[in-house]
C-alpha cells in the first residue's frame, strides 16, 4: 500500500519558505487543512484570500503557491497518485463555515495524525482509511458548495500554468510560452497580473526557480547538470540566474543545505 503522509505547513516549508511561497507543482496530491491565520494563495492561476478552516485541494502537477502569515497553522495531506483515492480532479477551495463540517475535518486528521505517529500494527491501513473519509468529507463539501465557473482570463491563465507544469524545463521564454496559447506577451502579462498578482514571466521564473533550488539541496547532482535540465544555456547564466534570486551561488546554498542536515 502506497504511503499517505500528514505534516505541518511548517514541515513543508522546513528549509525555507520559499518551498511553499514559490509557484510550483507536486508529484502528490495535496489537501490542506488551515485552522489558524491569514494568508495568500496562489491555486491554479487564481490568487486567492485564505485563512482559518479554510480547505484547499490541489491535485497531483497543477501549479500553486502558499503563503501564510507567521503565526499561522496549517496541515497538510500529501497523497500519492497511486493511492486508489477517489479525489477531485480540480483545484478546490473551500470555505468551511460551519462548526460541525470544522469539527468532523479536525476530528478526522487527528485521528489520522494518532495512527501515523503511533505506528501500531496495520496503521497503514488505518492511515489510508481516515484518508479515504476525509476525501469523502471533501466530496460532499464540494457537491454542497456547487460549481465554480471560471471567466475567460481564469481560463486563460489556466492554459497557462498547466503549460508552465510541462514546458517549464524546456528553455522556452514567456514569449514563446504566449504564442503557443496563441495571444501575445503583452496580453498573458497583463491577465496574469489581475488574476495572480504576478507577471507571467514571473511565474515562469518561479517555477524554474523552486526546480533550481529543489535539486540543488536535496540532490548532489552537479550544478551543470541542473543548468541542463532546466534549459539553460550554460553552467554561468544558471549561476547567475542563481545568484541574481537568491543573493547567493548555487555552490552556496548548496553547502548550507548539507550543513543544515548534519
Amino acid at each position: 500500500m502506497t504511503d499517505i503522509r500528514m505534516v505541518t505547513l511548517a514541515q513543508l516549508s522546513q528549509r525555507g519558505a520559499w518551498q511553499l511561497e514559490l509557484v510550483h507543482d507536486r508529484a502528490e496530491h495535496l489537501l490542506i487543512w488551515i485552522t489558524r491565520g491569514q494568508g495568500v494563495a496562489l491555486l491554479d492561476g487564481q490568487r486567492r484570500g485564505i485563512g482559518p478552516h479554510n480547505a484547499l485541494f490541489i491535485p497531483a502537477r497543477h501549479l500553486m503557491a502558499l503563503e501564510l502569515m507567521r503565526n499561522g497553522f496549517g496541515q497538510a495531506l500529501l497523497i500519492p497518485q497511486s493511492s486508489g483515492l477517489t479525489l477531485p480532479r480540480e483545484v478546490q477551495h473551500l470555505r468551511v463555515r460551519d462548526t460541525a463540517s470544522q469539527s468532523d475535518l479536525t476530528a478526522l486528521f487527528e485521528a489520522l495524525g494518532r495512527e501515523q505517529s503511533g505506528m501500531q500494527p496495520l496503521y497503514h491501513s488505518a492511515v489510508h482509511a481516515y484518508a479515504e473519509l476525509i476525501t469523502i468529507w471533501l466530496r460532499r463539501h464540494i457537491e454542497d458548495a456547487g460549481p465554480q465557473p471560471a471567466n475567460a482570463g481564469q481560463r486563460l491563465v489556466q492554459s497557462y500554468c498547466d503549460l508552465l507544469v510541462r514546458e517549464y524545463a524546456s528553455g522556452a521564454s514567456m514569449a514563446v510560452l504566449a504564442e503557443r496559447l496563441d495571444v501575445t506577451p503583452t496580453h498573458l502579462t497583463r491577465v496574469c497580473r489581475a488574476e495572480t498578482g504576478r507577471t507571467a514571466a514571473t511565474l515562469l521564473t518561479e517555477r524554474v526557480l523552486h526546480a533550481a533550488r529543489r535539486l540543488l539541496i536535496s540532490t548532489d547532482t552537479p550544478a551543470q547538470d541542473i543548468a541542463r535540465h532546466l534549459g539553460f544555456g550554460s553552467a554561468a547564466y544558471f549561476t547567475r540566474f542563481i545568484q541574481q534570486h537568491t543573493g547567493h551561488p548555487p555552490t552556496a546554498l548548496r553547502r548550507a543545505a548539507h550543513a543544515g542536515r548534519q
